[in-house]
């Protein structure tokens, strides 16, 4: 394991039905190609090493014999590999037959897994052939010369870097309660399952949404591979399936109903399941009884690492196919929050600022579906423009018809005046556009809606997203301050695209052209001069950084805990098309250094509702001290 990741692989050979020789060759040669693919965990079918359809040949002792002399070949075989193999073979144990997984590594056999649930009915009638470790009771046997001792007790295993996993067989994760539950509560962050199953229209839609909820209940990597091309088509197909989850996210699916043999590949972020799971007291608290047998797994070489799996770049943003549910959910959300503090509070009226900016467009957008829905008058909704001295013609002008469009009451307040005497009065000189020029100004327009609050009985409307709440990109009392605010739970590289989607809402049809221009407009604060055309001079990601990679890096450091070290390897890997391996150091040392500074102004944060997996809200999500040191976080960035 590197960064947290584990290569793990879902193997599908062709078999021969009780031809034990052919299938340990093509069981080899699979083996061999994961090993060279650096994979460190490798799971093959249900008994593999005979083929799943033998029927009434498992009760042949040659079989049997032959078998056990296939595992002594891959044991020998495997000497030659470091990487951790699960194969399926028919084992005897006294007086009963069982259905089992061996665990082979570097010539050991590190233990024999047998199968707990055996189905008889319908097509399936393994109870024929074989008893369930449950009617085991612990016994020491010699497994192709190895000691081994069998019972159902839960195994889990342990690599030398300590990734724990175990191992369930097909029938076992359709159970009411898997083995997998009671492996995974023990330690288990990989489970492996050795599987047949037949085909059947619907069948896969179910079983990949059952394996994918297992992983996810489980919070755990699941490797599943199943039986495919060569077993008996005598009455049932087999398609072949492999699969790879992590918490329920499919990484990687072979191709069903394949010819060939596969060989299918992922890596799995074990640290990030551990993250999940020491957050989560809900699993924390199912652990307390688990036991289980820990095994321990042999040494390996050193290897190169590479990341191989697709990093998102824009990890806060939805696909293509939940844009418009993930828009209207958020909505609904922001929505519900606003009615509920209005209703509380018995206030009809609110006062925002808008400033023809994607944040305060989006907050205002809100308002109106809050208003509507409550049955309020729109012209409930102050709107106040407050141009300044930076202040654009663009987006003062998409301010104004944007609110002409929606029918609220509108409002303009210059500031110029006022900030010029406040210069005055604290001695201060206007050439100079420092950050008394700056914060004056967004102090100066904050009072002003609070005042109007006060004066119209209203409540104040933050327009502030969880971007600006990361980096700290906000006056101190400034615009860091409202009554409620209803994008603080919400990235600016998220708020894009809702403000995106309304715009193609057939009720905002009127408004549509000046929401895309909005959405087109350069993020800017507006706070120094525009230049001599009148257009913006103060672009904000040209002083703090491109949002895309600031949103990367608060989705990774919050969601995950990583350090700046993985952060990094996956942002290089993400934006790889983009920017090249500096700029992202850069940013992400800006980043790591602005988010440790600025919590000061987190820890005084007006309420609004958290909308997706990330909040910086002091009461919820993200405590921590206002003078917490960066030293780590900096230092590994300089490292980098």
């Amino acid at each position: 394991m590197k960064y947290g990741f584990v290569k793990v692989a879902a193997a599908v050979p062709a078999v021969r039905v009780a031809d034990v020789e052919y299938n340990v060759e093509e069981i080899e040669r699979l083996m061999s190609l994961a090993d060279s693919q650096d994979v460190e965990l490798l799971c093959f079918p249900e008994l593999s090493l005979t083929a799943y359809t033998c029927q009434d040949l498992f009760k042949e002792q040659l079989l049997l014999n032959k078998a056990e002399y296939g595992l002594m070949r891959l044991l020998e075989f495997s000497r030659q590999l470091d990487v951790i193999t699960v194969v399926g073979l028919p084992v005897q144990a006294g007086g009963l037959l069982l259905n089992c997984a061996a665990v082979i590594q570097n010539g050991t056999l590190l233990g024999v897994v047998p199968k707990t649930y055996l189905p008889n009915y319908n097509e399936f009638y393994e109870k024929r052939w074989f008893a369930s470790a449950q009617d085991l009771n612990p016994t020491d046997i010699h497994l192709a010369g190895s000691p081994v001792t069998l019972s159902a007790e839960p195994k889990v295993f342990q690599t030398i870097d300590g990734v724990k996993f175990g191992v369930e067989i097909c029938e076992d994760v359709w159970a009411p309660i898997p083995p997998s539950n009671n492996l995974t509560m023990a330690g288990a962050e990989i489970i492996l399952n050795c599987s047949t199953s037949n085909e059947l229209i619907g069948k896969h839609n179910y079983l990949r949404s059952l394996v994918a909820q297992q992983s996810a209940r489980t919070m755990s990597g699941y490797v599943y591979s199943s039986s495919g091309f060569g077993e008996s088509t005598q009455d049932l197909v087999y398609g072949g399936n492999a699969m790879i989850f992590e918490n329920g996210k499919l990484l990687v699916e072979g191709e069903r109903f394949s010819f060939q043999p596969q060989l299918q590949t992922a890596q799995i972020d074990v640290e990030c399941l551990r993250t999940e799971r020491h957050t989560n007291s809900t699993f924390i608290n199912a652990q307390r009884n688990a036991h289980c047998q820990l095994i321990a797994t042999k040494p390996v070489g050193n290897r190169d690492f590479k990341l191989e799996r697709f990093i998102d770049a824009h990890p806060f943003i939805p696909s293509d196919e939940q844009m418009a549910e993930t828009c209207e959910e958020i909505l609904n959300i922001q929505s519900a929050g606003l009615a509920k503090r209005l209703v509380h509070t018995n206030c009809q009226h609110v006062v925002i600022g808008i400033s023809g900016g994607l944040d305060s467009t989006l907050a205002l957008l809100v308002c109106i579906r809050t208003f509507d829905k409550l049955g309020y008058v729109r012209k409930g909704i102050v709107g106040v423009t407050m141009p300044g001295f930076g202040t654009s013609g663009r987006t003062h002008d998409n301010a104004v018809t944007l609110m002409q469009l929606l029918d609220i009451s509108q409002m303009e307040v210059s500031i110029s005046k006022a900030v010029i005497q406040h210069f005055e009065d604290i001695g201060h000189d206007s050439s100079v556009h420092d950050a008394t020029y700056e914060n004056s100004q967004a102090r100066e327009r904050t009072q002003i809606l609070m005042d109007l609050a006060n004066k119209l009985n209203a409540l104040v409307v933050g327009t502030g997203d969880l971007s600006e709440l990361a980096l700290g990109w906000a006056t101190y009392n400034g615009d860091h301050m409202s009554m409620y605010g209803v994008n603080a739970g919400i990235p600016k590289t998220l708020i894009q695209y809702v403000v995106r989607y309304i715009a193609t809402l057939p009720s905002f049809k009127a408004e549509s052209a000046t929401l895309k221009d909005i959405v087109d407009t350069p993020i800017s604060p507006e706070l120094t001069p525009a230049d001599e055309q009148g257009a913006i001079a103060q672009k904000t990601e040209d002083l703090v950084g491109p949002y895309e990679l600031h949103d990367f890096f608060l989705y990774y450091m919050l969601r995950f805990g990583f350090r700046p070290a993985k952060i990094f390897l996956l942002a290089k890997q993400a934006f790889s098309d983009c920017y090249d391996a500096e700029t992202i150091k850069h940013w992400l040392t800006t980043f790591c250094r602005r988010f440790f500074s600025q919590q000061f102004k987190r820890s005084c944060l007006p309420d609004g509702p958290k909308v997706g997996s990330i909040s910086l809200s002091p009461r919820g999500d993200w405590r921590m001290a206002s003078d917490a040191c960066s030293t780590l976080w900096l230092k590994e960035c300089e490292e980098l």
